[in-house]
């Protein structure tokens, strides 16, 4: 028997989907692999973490746009629970509600199952050709310029931006597309990183391989069990900037500095007004 609020809860992510921009054929897809059914399945224990597991709390989620747009936030935790949180954010909190498109590095959809149930649920391998065109279809899509630099490094070094791609600022201009820059909070907390081996998670085909205060608890569960820390999610202003994607990566690295200094006081400003790290 399913818990009536769980119940609740894929009715109000069932209610949500149907109000969102999707393209889909009389098969229930999209062109990029989405499912409805599918990501419904994903979507409904993925809602319950947000709700009752990280608690998550939003700010000012009502100055995203409506219309292609990028999402630009910091990236933590070791596992992907930022992604996962920030999208169901958009779903659930937005107005309109939103699908978001993640852009998973190319490793990912190489692990057995992660990339049929990431193409199942709206997200898709960050090649360029791939967000030009979600971009240009008017759909929001998600994305972390410190990749795994800032998703895998240590504790020690949480809340501190770590170097930014220049390829999510390549794409604006591209597209003529705003940045909304958010700030997440929590995120750092889940899986405390005490040690990498990255040499041997190149050897595996991974761009690293962290070791988690989790992992000697949970063994094979490690990697994916996160503490229960309360997630504050902070919404920036929309940026629009002008000019050339193929200009030299110095003036686009200006540009990247602006999206940058935009997230860190999202992020300072996430700090200053959290109460603590679970609640």
């Amino acid at each position: 028997m399913v818990p009536l609020s769980l119940r609740d809860l894929g009715e109000e992510v069932r209610e949500r989907l149907a109000r969102a921009p999707l393209r889909l054929n009389e098969y229930g897809y999209d062109p990029y692999g989405f499912n409805l059914e599918f990501a419904c399945k994903i979507l409904v224990p993925t809602a319950a973490l947000y709700r009752y597991y990280f608690r998550v709390d939003t700010f000012d989620i009502d100055r995203v746009p409506e219309g292609r747009l990028l999402l630009i936030g910091n990236h933590s935790g070791q596992f992907a629970y930022d992604g996962a949180m920030l999208s169901v954010s958009m779903l659930l909190e937005a107005e309109p509600p939103r699908l978001t498109r993640g852009m998973g590095e190319y490793f990912l959809w190489k692990l057995p199952w992660v990339g049929t149930t990431a193409a199942r649920t709206g997200q898709m391998v960050g090649t360029p050709e791939n967000c030009v065109g979600m971009l240009e279809a008017e759909e929001c899509v998600m994305a972390f310029p410190e990749g795994a630099r800032g998703a895998n490094k240590p504790y020690s070094k949480r809340y501190q931006l770590q170097r930014f791609g220049q390829g999510f600022m390549r794409l604006a201009l591209q597209t003529n597309t705003p940045i909304l820059p958010v700030g997440i909070i929590g995120a750092e907390e889940q899986q405390p990183g005490i040690a990498n081996f990255e040499t041997l998670g190149r050897a595996l085909g991974l761009p690293s391989l962290p070791i988690t205060l989790t992992s000697p608890w949970f063994g094979i569960f490690g990697p994916v069990m996160a503490l229960p820390t309360k997630y504050r999610i902070y919404f920036g202003e929309p940026l629009s900037f002008e000019g050339d994607a193929n200009e030299e990566d110095e003036a686009i690295q200006e540009r990247v500095e602006v999206v940058k200094q935009a997230m860190r006081k999202l992020i300072d400003r996430g700090l200053r007004e959290r109460t603590g790290i679970f609640s």
